[in-house]
């Protein structure tokens, strides 16, 4: 599933439901692409089917990414899950590029990035608020464009290392 047009897909679904032709549309890919993408995110259970809708005589599901079935992703990489994981965090690597590269600068941003030893209840913690603030965050999404909302970038990765 590491693939960056689904990770984009799976942004943009978080903010609303949408057809496979809505996702093409604002991906700028062909419907034909966007079905194929979303059939994959589908059967590997990262989006749900959300409704369907009638157009020129026939149905077009509607699709949405559902955050809170993705809270315990180590459960459903099942016994691949290192390799699945390593890939996951590569591809969200390269999509920042992507994202950088369309970043408003003007009005600042942050970042932080640490290889620190710390002890391992305070790791948890911080952890578990970031990962909070992250579920925040998808809660608060909006669909794209949506009067008085903003385009953000957010990426998280945190994970403990093995020893040296």
């Amino acid at each position: 599933m590491a693939h960056p047009v689904r990770l984009r897909m799976l942004s943009l679904l978080t903010g609303s439901s949408l057809t496979a032709a809505d996702v093409a549309r604002e991906l700028g890919l062909t419907h034909a692409n966007a079905s194929y993408h979303l059939r994959n995110l589908l059967s590997a259970g990262l989006i749900v089917q959300a409704g369907e809708e009638r157009i020129r005589g026939g149905v077009a599901k509607r699709y949405r990414y559902d955050a809170e079935r993705d809270r315990n992703r180590e459960a459903m990489l099942g016994p691949h899950g290192v390799d699945t994981q390593r890939a996951l965090f590569a591809t969200v690597a390269n999509e920042l590029v992507r994202r950088t590269a369309e970043a408003d600068w003007s009005v600042g941003g942050s970042m932080t990035d640490a290889e620190i030893w710390v002890d391992p209840e305070v790791w948890r913690e911080i952890r578990d608020r970031i990962a909070q603030a992250g579920r925040d965050l998808h809660d608060a999404a909006r669909p794209p464009r949506t009067p008085g909302t903003i385009r953000t970038s957010t990426t998280i990765a945190m994970f403990r290392m093995e020893e040296p």
